[in-house]
């Protein structure tokens, strides 16, 4: 029982070296630790330290489907293309495409400067628009509608070339492919180069912003115009006198 508190005394002293030992050990840890955090980022490549970039994220976007009509596609057949596989060739392709564009410019140039005179076309003035019986908002054969201005004066700019029967040398197709109303016939004399003039000659076509077109049957001394038209009165075919500045623009018919 003597040795009992000696005993003590060095389990005591033991532990205490343990906790020592432990401590000793838990800041070498602590320590290293330390260290190993300064150095890491030594090793780390460049692009470790670049800003992360706010993901983007986009919306899902409905498709479309686009249908093109029957005409539509026809009308891209009639288109004239052409094809080269040495720079000899295209040279001599383009050439010959220019060459016959001058033609073209030469032509239209003439049919400005031709008088009308109906007793040479195809049939009298007067209501001769074959289609006056035609269903209302429905396709004629020119592939416009049915008794509207616009396919009135096709039908007279067929008639002016000879072309009273199908195929006709004017249609929709060949005309103004990107819209068949009246508004949409200047954009397509100013795309394809067609003469247009203030100054009109019979034959011409009568053009006003406001989606109208007329048929020039005479230009007289007095600076006025005939007109013959259909859908002034709707669907129906009428006749008027009035000054050239009341109309926006004459357009010629182009060649064909």
């Amino acid at each position: 029982m003597a040795n009992e508190p000696v005993l003590t005394t060095r389990r005591a002293i033991s532990a205490r070296r343990t906790g020592f030992g432990l401590r000793k050990q838990a800041t070498s840890v602590l320590v290293i630790g330390a260290v190993a955090m300064l150095v890491a980022p030594m090793a780390l490549p460049a692009f470790a330290f670049e800003p992360v970039q706010e993901e983007v994220t986009y919306a899902d976007v409905e498709s479309v489907t686009v249908e093109v009509s029957d005409s539509a596609a026809r009308y891209e057949s009639e288109r004239e293309t052409f094809s080269a596989t040495t720079v000899a060739e295209l040279a001599s392709t383009r050439a010959a495409a220019a060459a016959a564009a001058a033609a073209a410019t030469a032509r239209s140039a003439s049919i400005r400067s031709a008088v009308y005179n109906p007793s040479t076309s195809a049939a009298a003035a007067g209501d001769d628009y074959p289609f006056r019986a035609g269903p209302l908002k429905q396709l004629s054969p020119l592939r416009y509608i049915y008794r509207e201005c616009v396919d009135f004066v096709v039908w007279r700019m067929n008639r002016d070339a000879g072309s009273t029967s199908a195929p006709f040398k004017y249609t929709w197709g060949y005309l103004t492919p990107n819209g068949g109303n009246a508004r949409d016939f200047k954009a397509a004399w100013e795309a394809h180069g067609w003469p247009t003039s203030n100054s009109p000659v019979a034959g011409d076509i009568a053009w006003w912003g406001k989606n109208h077109v007329a048929y020039v049957k005479a230009v007289n001394a007095d600076g006025t115009v005939d007109l013959e038209e259909y859908n002034a009165v709707p669907f129906t075919y009428s006749t008027r006198t009035i000054p050239a500045t009341s109309v926006d623009l004459f357009l010629s018919p182009p060649p064909r």
